[in-house]
């Protein structure tokens, strides 16, 4: 019987996966997992995502086994090593075809057509598969031909396309023949306080959509911009890792809406479209691969002039933004949120990215950086779009002469102050008009020391921070930043 090779990726699940499944209609089935930390740390892994994708490994790696399917490993210094590695162990072990499923980031596609071409060489066949997305990436354009560049058509279009089909997650292989060969071990990790909050396996990712299905989902509209309420699914980090499939998670929302889920008036139908805002950044990946590089989207907002952080005052304002101590409650508490989980509720984040890359006029790059090594979600497509959104230099960005104002956020989606009182525990006892924008003398001074800008200098006994710089002359900056390259 042919032996075929599943080489896995962001793809750690047995149900509906669509490499998977072909080839155990092909013959017996080995996987395999490529380990390369120096890569992810080249690409701003961070410790807790590298732990959690592991975590995930290992209970993908025991369900595996009941199948009979071994586990095999590769551990490569970088992307570059790939195809020499893969191709000997598919030498080794007689393997007739690699298959797997596609990603986009610019890295890995260059990767994955160097592996094409080595198992080419070698007469191995190779089968790849659309299954990150319900639709390729490119498949989806205008009228003209074109890559969409705003999400609305795009979303628009991608309905239009949607057949009952699209939504029929394939099941897990059946089991095979006992294999002569055994699974290798794993590379060990970090088991961090916060992956308790994310368990590993296909069963705790489906149990929460499950739960978010049964009990959320009809209001998400209603709920999802109140960090408070447990109001969104949180299944991004399963998501991101592939332990659950966008197809999985459109069909579930399909099942528990009554068929509403293709209606944005309603709570199934506004979260379907946020599942379409990721395969919408994703179809950017392959239509503009700059985006992979670290380039703006749009090439003009290259020549804004960011502060520079060999400037020692936007040096600590950074640093301020990092530890969340802004003096500036709701970006505080979305930052320690982010610390201290490992995860921040969305709307948070385009608020904070909006206050590094606007209020603080810090480049957008910095803040993608940090959410990257932080976010046990981090996702390239979403978190660059993310960011490139609220910093306007993306694609259906917000106007650049849009800003949030972090007082009326706070008032509008943590009216009564719980998030605030959550993360940052030394305003809990402000009322709750003040925990918004706490009067200076409650926080024991007398008035703004330093410029306008700043006076974290004069802060050195403070429980709590006054705002490191003051939002009318933060927006006047940034305009005038944006004006200068108009």
């Amino acid at each position: 019987m042919p032996r075929q090779l599943v080489w896995l990726r962001n793809d750690l699940r047995l149900e509906d996966n669509l490499a998977l499944f072909k080839a155990s209609q092909q013959g017996e089935v080995l996987a395999v997992f490529v380990y390369s930390p120096q890569q992810w740390q080249a690409h701003s892994w961070g410790h807790l995502k590298t732990a959690f994708v592991l975590s995930n490994l290992y209970a993908l790696q025991k369900q595996l086994a009941t199948l009979n399917i071994p586990l095999k490993l590769l551990s490569v210094a970088d992307f570059n090593a790939t195809p020499a590695a893969l191709l000997q162990l598919a030498q080794e072990l007689g393997i007739s075809g690699l298959f797997f499923n596609d990603e986009y980031e610019f890295n890995e596609q260059k990767r994955d057509a160097a592996v094409v071409a080595a198992f080419n060489q070698a007469g191995i066949k190779v089968e790849r598969f659309t299954d990150q997305v319900i639709f390729e990436p490119g498949s989806i354009r205008t009228g003209k031909g074109d890559f969409y560049t705003v999400f609305t058509p795009f979303y628009r279009n991608w309905i239009s396309k949607l057949r009952p089909e699209h939504l029929v997650p394939l099941p897990a292989p059946a089991a095979q023949a006992a294999s002569n060969l055994a699974s290798d071990a794993l590379p060990e990790f970090t088991a961090y306080q916060q992956l308790k909050l994310w368990p590993a396996g296909e069963a705790a990712a489906h149990q929460k959509l499950q739960t978010f299905c049964e009990e959320v989902l009809n209001l998400y509209d209603q709920q999802r911009d109140f960090p408070a309420i447990e109001g969104t699914s949180q299944i991004s980090a399963y998501l991101a890792a592939g332990v659950i499939s966008s197809r999985q998670c459109i069909a579930a929302a399909q099942f528990h809406s009554a068929d509403r889920f293709m209606d944005k008036s309603t709570g199934a139908g506004v979260w379907v479209s946020e599942l379409v805002w990721r395969e919408f950044y994703r179809h950017l990946l392959i239509g503009f691969p700059r985006i992979s590089k670290g380039r703006a989207f749009k090439p003009t907002t290259e020549k804004l002039a960011w502060r520079s952080l060999e400037n020692s005052k936007a040096q600590r304002d950074l640093e301020a933004w990092k530890a969340g101590k802004t003096g500036f409650p709701i970006i505080d508490a979305a930052m320690r949120q982010l610390l201290e989980t490992g995860w921040m509720h969305n709307r948070l984040r385009m608020l904070v990215a909006m206050f590094l890359s606007k209020n603080l006029l810090i480049d957008w790059r910095v803040g993608e950086a940090f959410f990257m090594q932080h976010l046990i979600d981090g996702d390239l497509a979403a978190n660059n779009g993310g960011w490139q959104w609220a910093a306007s230099t993306g694609t259906d960005a917000v106007p650049y002469f849009r800003l949030f104002n972090p007082y009326s956020q706070s008032q509008r989606f943590d009216p009564e102050g719980k998030f605030i009182r959550r993360y940052v525990p030394e305003l809990a006892h402000l009322n709750n008009k003040d925990i918004h924008q706490p009067p200076v003398n409650k926080l024991g001074m007398d008035k703004l020391g330093g410029d306008l800008f700043g006076n974290s200098d004069e802060l050195k006994n403070q429980a709590y921070p006054a705002p490191i710089m003051d939002l009318k002359l933060s927006r006047d900056r940034v305009m005038q930043a944006f004006e200068a390259i108009k």
